[in-house]
């Protein structure tokens, strides 16, 4: 089998031999060279929430440090949005989106959508919903559907986007259903959007590439925390277990992927942790 250094050699050699224009080796150099990175990392705050209760400042500051542009928040630390906002804009962080609880936003709506737009949220995303027979048949499903739509709405005509962000609950069947296929089929697209977290599809026994396959252009944001395989799942840092995550972000596209999250809901050591992850995803060439 003709490997591709080979190839891009006999065509450049083919090329100069025939005189061939300029465009041609141009078109060659651009081959030999392509790779795509991410061009820029975020963190998920939720991992580092022991040391955000005991210093907020001081925790984004060393974020911004290891090399993180953007943050999601997953509460606030009884800190006001303004004064969270002129903390992010003198360290150069962005924050595209927040974990609020679905109730805040069905039952108040305009202290969130305000709270989100000092902020500069794009979007606010439901991390869980922990009601009781929430995802106990496909009536109820497709009546959180419903209800996520309505929040989409809402969200919408705020300037703001609506999320849900998955765990492995999602991928518990029901009634031979696959709930969170039944989320994705039955809330519109342009209301709501979907956070993968790649973790969690995969510990459920999803397909990560089957569900981009499937729901093209659905998941504009993505939670990226690896795993040490089955059974166990052990939850790892990105780049230590087994998900391909270089298979995974060459379908970022198609995915519709907008912002890139780490998160490790349970590191031994925070800032080690996000520190690894980082460092690995601003490598990876994919």
């Amino acid at each position: 089998m003709t490997s591709r250094r080979t190839f891009l050699e006999r065509a450049a050699a083919l090329a100069a031999a025939a005189g061939a224009t300029t465009g041609v080796p141009r078109m060659l150099s651009a081959l030999a060279t392509r790779a795509d990175r991410l061009d820029r990392i975020g963190v998920q705050l939720y991992t580092v929430r022991s040391e955000m209760a005991k210093d907020v400042e001081a925790t984004l500051a060393r974020v911004a440090a290891i090399g993180y542009q953007e943050v999601e928040f997953a509460g606030y630390f009884n800190r006001e949005p303004a004064a969270l906002r002129g903390i992010l804009d003198k360290l150069g962080l962005t924050a595209p989106s927040t974990h609020v609880g679905l109730g805040a936003l069905e039952n108040q709506w305009e202290a969130s959508a305000a709270t989100a737009k000092v902020l500069g949220h794009r979007w606010v995303i439901v991390a869980s919903v922990g009601e009781r027979g929430a995802f106990d048949s496909v009536a109820s499903i497709k009546a959180l559907a419903a209800r996520f739509n309505a929040v989409g709405r809402k969200a919408r005509d705020a300037g703001l986007r609506y999320g849900y962000h998955n765990h492995s609950t999602e991928f518990h069947v029901v009634e031979g259903a696959v709930p969170l296929e039944i989320l994705l089929a039955e809330t519109d697209p342009s209301l709501v959007d979907f956070e993968m977290d790649v973790y969690w599809v995969t510990q459920g026994g999803g397909d990560p590439l089957g569900l981009i396959a499937k729901f093209p252009g659905r998941f504009h944001l993505v939670h990226a925390k690896d795993s040490g395989g089955a059974p166990a799942h052990e939850m790892r840092d990105v780049g230590s277990g087994t998900i391909d995550w270089k298979k995974f972000f060459a379908q970022r596209r198609k995915a519709g992927v907008e912002h890139v999250f780490v998160e490790h809901d349970q590191p031994k050591e925070p800032f080690g942790s996000i520190t690894a992850s980082c460092a690995y995803l601003k490598a990876l060439e994919f």
